[in-house]
């Protein structure tokens, strides 16, 4: 049987999954404006804004929903974690931000080398789409794969800074230095969002993987 709140906790997940699905589409446009050599601020700026004005629209749900009904157990899980998740998402959408002001500061990447960022990128990128899901359908197996592929994008950057410190082009050193570090920060949040999933799910914050 229906409950009264349920449609306001309908109304908060498809908000936040909207949230999700503008942080792919910013992080995207970002990320492969950046490794095309193209322009794009202005559009990435203006999806993060949207991401950012949702965010205080899915606080000002869950305060609405505190207010008018009193959550069980569950769905105060969800409620709770659902500033998490969107804070995560504003994040997400901040960094790409961030990423596309790097050739518009310091120029064109034609002179660059950037291998090593179409695979991190294309890695985070999966995380971010992994995320969206996980949340969407509080899938717990979609959350840990997060956790794993994380380390992956830990490792490739702790393996290619001590290379760019010695690299011979500043410019292009300095630049793929700042892409990796938001690239990493966005792995972070993705899984802090996992735990998150996981904590809806069981109530418990520390994934275990199985098996």
């Amino acid at each position: 049987m229906a409950r009264l709140i349920d449609p306001a906790i309908e109304k908060l997940s498809n908000t936040i999954y909207e949230m999700g699905q503008d942080a792919i589409t910013c992080f995207s446009l970002a990320v492969d404006s950046y490794l095309e050599d193209r322009q794009t601020a202005p559009q990435v700026h203006d999806l993060s804004e949207k991401i950012r004005k949702n965010y205080y629209s899915v606080e000002d749900q869950i305060f609405d929903i505190m207010l008018k009904y009193q959550p069980i157990a569950e769905d105060f899980r969800f409620i709770r974690s659902s500033t998490e998740i969107a804070y995560a998402y504003s994040r997400f959408g901040r960094y790409a931000y961030d990423m596309s002001l790097v050739r518009e500061t310091y120029g064109g990447v034609t002179e660059c080398v950037n291998e090593g960022l179409t695979e991190t990128s294309t890695r985070v990128k999966k995380m971010i789409r992994d995320a969206v899901v996980s949340f969407k359908e509080l899938d717990i197996r979609k959350a840990i794969e997060i956790e794993t592929r994380e380390e992956k994008v830990d490792k490739i950057y702790r393996e290619r800074i001590p290379q760019l410190v010695n690299s011979d082009n500043t410019k292009c050193a300095l630049m793929e230095t700042l892409i990796l570090r938001y690239l990493e920060r966005i792995a972070d949040h993705a899984v802090f969002m996992s735990d998150a999933v996981n904590y809806i799910v069981t109530g418990k914050h520390k994934i275990e993987p199985s098996g």
